[in-house]
């Protein structure tokens, strides 16, 4: 981790086989994950994700029970005699 931080011209990502990009980011994560840098930690970010699926998922099966109310009010309403 060290020789990515000072910048060596050998490259550890080249050694892993990845970019040096994504070798930075893993660095940034797992000192995230540490505490020692700021931001959400993976576990946080997993947390984030799930509860943002299943925010998208109610919002889904409210739209559907709007519809479904306003269908039978409506049906409702057609069926009374006048």
């Amino acid at each position: 981790m060290n020789t990515v931080r000072s910048g060596r011209r050998s490259s550890p990502a080249g050694k892993l086989g990845c970019t040096t990009e994504s070798l930075r980011r893993w660095v940034r994560q797992a000192e995230r994950d540490l505490g020692k840098r700021a931001g959400l930690t993976s576990d946080e970010h997993e947390r984030l994700k799930m509860l943002e699926r299943e925010n998208q998922e109610l919002r889904r099966a409210n739209e559907i029970l709007r519809k479904a109310s306003a269908f039978f009010a409506q049906a409702e309403l057609d069926r009374r005699p006048k």
